[in-house]
């Protein structure tokens, strides 16, 4: 018997719905193996459908489809190395989240999910069954237990697959992104290996899909929960691991450990590829955005330019007699250095247009809210249009922080497809956007260098709805904002967790009136990549209609 093993880890990206383009990635990467003399090629949990499938994995023609792919695979892959991917799977009504393993021309093992993950983003329990505590399956000289995900995260899976027999452990994920998630898994993954003294090898898919980003990041730990490998985050790649057998059992042979970027490049990331992939995914080559000369449309064009490229990019001031000389300057420069396409789209006339038409139903009212929402709604009229037109995706530029108290105007500055920023609050925006003017790396297509002019970091933000307006005239300073948000929304705290923070009972309680008040704008609010566990969408979800308020 040999004393050796090697697997290839398939850290790729698949696409929801694209069966047959993920069933070719699978089977690139097992043709990788196969070159490579593997004895086991491995892809991530519920690969050939994509993830998060959501309801569309109950559909029964879908996960039929995925179950057939799967099949015809196997009869592909007949003549090499194992095959591991995920899938769907049916015994008799119920519905798995399975993890197949196909050799010699047919599927000759299956692993079903236990543990169904029912929080955050994850509705597992509205759309699979329980699948039993199973044992470990064989590949070539080796017993290998594969809890899938989930099932790492509870001891009890482990530990049930060491006692049946297995001699390492193969952990199939789908997990995505939030801020310092990559400590967590390495904490939950040591203490499974600690608990079973078995080899670990967790294999992460990578890209974006809706909101949600799969950072990779894969790795191998070794008994006592040594870091023996790591793949490269936020990108895509094909890793051989090698593991030598002896007195002791299995041990991973150690390899390449990739480094593990600070939280700043890791969100900014995320936040690129969520476009990049959104955009991709969707069939959209080219996107436009309002550029309002403020620091939020900023970030959102640098990471455009990164995602996409900055030729791929359309800056769109659209100014009013409110618009300061600062911000038309700063607006311009900052798409000039990107070196994106800029457009200057006066709204004046179609402003006095919607003005003189109104007219005769709102004589003898004072202007006011109504008339700076013209102006916001004008602009995303006029941006639809460009959109339209040239077949390019609106991005929308609303930070957390204006999105939570809806500070923004619906089918106005909310108008479009896509939010890069949608989770990342303005006291992070500023700092943002000094991380990238200092920063560059290989995997951003816009220019390196002072992208984003420093007096659009510098100075007050302003809508630009009405003379002299601030953000401060209506909000509290943001650093303040941002605090009691985190409190309300990122902690799930109360009013009184405010109070005892520091903060005055009054603000504490204007920001969740104007969190609650705001539900009905974020329902239909544009996606946004999703950078913490709060985020606004399937993280956080809220009835629109809510008289309570905290009374502590």
């Amino acid at each position: 018997m040999a004393d050796t093993f090697r697997i290839t880890l398939g850290q790729l990206n698949p696409t929801v719905g694209d069966i047959d383009g993920n069933a070719a990635k699978a089977r690139a990467a097992w043709e990788a193996g196969r070159d490579a003399k593997a004895d086991m090629v491995a892809l991530p949990e519920l690969f050939i459908t994509g993830y998060n499938a959501q309801d569309l994995m109950m559909k029964p023609a879908f996960h039929t489809a995925a179950i057939e792919a799967v099949k015809a695979l196997a009869v592909d892959c007949a003549d090499g190395p194992t095959l591991a991917i995920g899938c769907p799977w049916v015994e008799g009504t119920e519905l798995f989240n399975a993890y197949l393993i196909c050799r010699g021309g047919r599927i000759v093992s299956r692993v079903l999910k236990h543990h169904l993950p029912n929080e955050t983003v994850f509705d597992e329990v509205r759309v699979f069954d329980a699948g039993p505590l199973g044992g470990p399956y064989s590949v070539g000289n080796a017993r290998v237990g594969s809890p899938i995900c989930e099932d790492a995260w509870h001891e009890d899976v482990a530990e049930t697959l060491q006692e049946t027999g297995a001699e390492f452990l193969l952990v199939p994920n789908g997990s995505p992104y939030y801020r310092d998630k990559m400590e967590t898994r390495l904490n939950q993954m040591v203490a499974r290996v600690v608990e079973t003294g078995l080899p670990l090898i967790y294999l992460n898919m990578v890209g974006g899909q809706d909101d949600q980003v799969f950072d990779g990041a894969s790795f191998a730990l070794n008994p006592g929960g040594k870091l023996a490998m790591r793949m490269p985050v936020m990108t895509e790649a094909i890793t051989h691991v090698d593991l030598e057998r002896g007195p002791d059992g299995w041990r991973v042979v150690e390899g390449e450990i990739a480094p593990q970027p600070d939280e700043w490049e890791q969100d900014y990331h995320v936040m690129v590829v969520a476009l990049r992939d959104y955009m991709a995914k969707t069939g959209f080559k080219k996107a436009l955005l309002g550029m309002s000369g403020g620091v939020d449309s900023a970030l959102v064009a640098t990471i455009a330019a990164d995602a996409i490229g900055p030729e791929n990019v359309r800056c769109v001031m659209l100014p009013s007699e409110y618009t300061s000389p600062e911000s038309l300057e700063d607006a311009e420069a900052c798409a000039k250095a990107l070196g994106c396409h800029y457009d200057y789209v006066p709204i004046a006339e179609g402003r006095a247009a919607i003005t003189n038409t109104l007219a005769p139903l709102f004589e003898g009212m004072e202007p006011g809210l109504t008339e700076e929402n013209i102006q916001s709604r004008l602009r995303g009229l006029l941006l639809m249009a460009m959109s339209n037109k040239f077949g390019e995706m609106l991005l929308t530029t609303g930070n957390k922080s204006e999105v939570a108290v809806g500070y923004a105007t619906i089918y106005g500055d909310m108008a479009g497809g896509y939010n890069p920023i949608k989770d990342m609050y303005k006291t992070r925006v500023f700092t943002t956007c000094e991380w990238r003017n200092a920063n560059h790396r290989d995997w951003m297509m816009g220019n390196a260098g002072t992208v984003i002019p420093q007096r659009i970091i510098t100075k007050p933000p302003s809508a630009e709805l009405r003379d002299d307006q601030k953000d401060s005239d209506s909000l509290p300073d943001y650093p303040e904002l941002d605090a009691i948000l985190d409190i309300l929304v990122d902690q799930d705290g109360s009013i009184a967790d405010c109070v005892a923070a520091g903060f005055a009972r009054e603000t504490a309680q204007k920001v969740e009136r104007l969190l609650f008040l705001s539900e009905y704008k974020r329902f239909q609010s544009a996606p946004g990549a999703r950078l913490t566990k709060h985020a606004f969408w399937l993280d956080r979800r809220y009835p629109i209609v809510n008289r309570w308020r905290d009374k502590s």
